[in-house]
């Protein structure tokens, strides 16, 4: 075959080459736009990262659909050629501390476990979509000036895309049609309730932001004094827990609870706090126990059971549990759990999943006790530098309430290192522990929150702490 007809049989098989370059170039222009941003605005960046942080887009890949954060990618390759690479030029580089120590060991146990996994190409797709550039994502957000009023204004990004988020998922739920991620659609078909996802592809990540959000203006307003800003706080939060509701999403309203209960340990008693969950996790049993098949608690019925409460959860927590012991030391490597899955369950595509929706569980059949090991020491030092003379520091106590709350939900649902909000928590907790972004995050969250702020400076925090 000559060249020339070589060359047409390519491009008639590659008709998206085109497409594919003229994108690749639009992203380097709008990347080399958002550096030069950057560069001319200390806080571009974390402001752009909030509003890129949800934002996933359909990518087809070989034969599926993956949904990608491609936004925050642009984001994040633009903040590393503003903020990151003139630092390592200049020899500005921070020290790594015993946190971030574990957070590359984990992604280098990750990268190391996928040489004998039995789907290398799913673990590489998480290390390149995921790990790589969240790591980075994390190197300049931990370097950032974080006053009070930058945290304000993060946080007021995410309120106004949580209720904008939640306004769709009201019109989706009125209409009972959704806009996006047709296995959602699917399963609704089968249900006795209609869960909506707004403008995400899953209604527990939905979820999940929402929770998150609603943690943190909880947090917010219990160090407000103004009337006003109670009131209008108090209707974001209603507004916000209705597209919640509508979710049905069981794991990220137990997220919101746990949030709430770190806020009110650390506001009030931390004893009272342990007392008064243990009684509603007790009741709300109960009345799981003792609610009729109506209700479709999925413990009743002619269809009742654990597995149908919990969506299929417990199944792939004990094929994770089978998986882990026959193979307790090293695991099947990285990204294997879905096949490894299948192959022993005998499970069909449909009935498996790449996570077992319980992160330890995953780790356990994936990396291993020593995955695991890793796992709990990494969380252990997390909670270590969030809580650590956080007593005085409103901004770190919202923090760590939001990353509770967020592991918790990784252990009811999926996705820990592979989610930006876990590594822009950690970034924005590790910030507010070292002793420069503290002295300025602490002075106060802004306005009506000044006073509360300075009496806490005082020794005077709220819970005595």
């Amino acid at each position: 075959m000559s060249w020339p007809s070589l060359r047409e049989a390519v491009l008639a098989s590659s008709p998206s080459l085109g497409v594919v370059a003229l994108a690749l170039a639009g992203g380097l222009l709008v990347v080399l736009a958002l550096a030069w941003i950057m560069r001319r605005r200390d806080d571009a960046f974390p402001l752009l990262v909030a509003m890129a942080l949800p934002f996933r887009v359909p990518i087809a890949l070989e034969g599926r659909t993956v949904n990608l954060l491609v936004p925050l990618y642009l984001v994040i390759a633009a903040g590393t050629l503003a903020h990151l690479l003139p630092r390592l030029y200049r020899g500005e580089w921070r020290r790594l501390r015993g946190l971030e120590w574990l957070l590359l060991a984990s992604v280098g146990l990750y990268a190391l476990q996928t040489i004998y996994s039995s789907d290398p190409a799913r673990a590489g797709e998480n290390i390149a979509f995921f790990y790589l550039p969240f790591a980075l994502l994390y190197m300049v957000l931990r370097e950032v000036d974080w006053s009070g009023e930058l945290l304000l204004r993060c946080l007021a990004v995410w309120v106004v895309l949580g209720v904008l988020f939640a306004g769709v998922g009201f019109v989706e739920y009125a209409r009972k049609s959704l806009f996006l991620n047709p296995k959602v659609v699917a399963a609704n078909q089968y249900d006795n309730y209609f869960r909506v996802n707004s403008l995400f592809f899953d209604p527990n990540i939905y979820g999940r932001f929402l929770a998150l959000v609603m943690v943190a203006v909880t947090g917010v307003l219990m160090l407000s004094a103004r009337r006003e800003q109670v009131l209008a706080g108090g209707l974001i939060l209603a507004w916000l827990l209705g597209g919640l509701i509508t979710s049905f999403s069981q794991s990220s309203i137990a997220a919101l609870l746990l949030g709430l209960a770190v806020l009110a340990g650390w506001r009030w008693d931390a004893r009272k706090t342990l007392y008064v969950s243990l009684a509603l996790i007790a009741a709300a049993f109960a009345i799981v126990l003792a609610a009729p098949a109506s209700l479709h608690f999925g413990l009743k019925g002619s269809s009742g059971s654990t597995s149908n409460a919990t969506s299929g959860r417990t199944k792939l927590i004990g094929g994770g549990l089978e998986l882990f012991a026959q193979r307790p030391l090293e695991g099947y490597g990285s990204g294997s759990f879905q096949k490894e899955f299948e192959r022993h369950r005998r499970a069909s595509v449909q009935n498996a999943t790449s996570a077992s929706h319980t992160i330890p569980v995953t780790v356990a059949a994936e990396q291993g006790i020593v995955g695991l090991a890793l796992y709990v020491a990494l969380l252990a030092a997390a909670f270590v530098v969030l809580l650590r003379g956080a007593g005085r520091s409103p901004p770190r106590i919202i923090v760590a309430a939001c990353f509770a709350a967020l592991v918790l939900h990784t252990w009811t649902y999926a996705a820990f290192l592979e989610d930006p909000l876990t590594w822009t928590l950690l970034a924005l907790g590790v910030a507010l522990a070292s002793e420069r972004p503290r002295r300025a995050a602490s002075a106060a969250l802004s306005g009506g929150l000044a006073a509360p702020a300075a009496c806490a400076r005082e020794g005077a925090a709220p819970g005595g702490q």
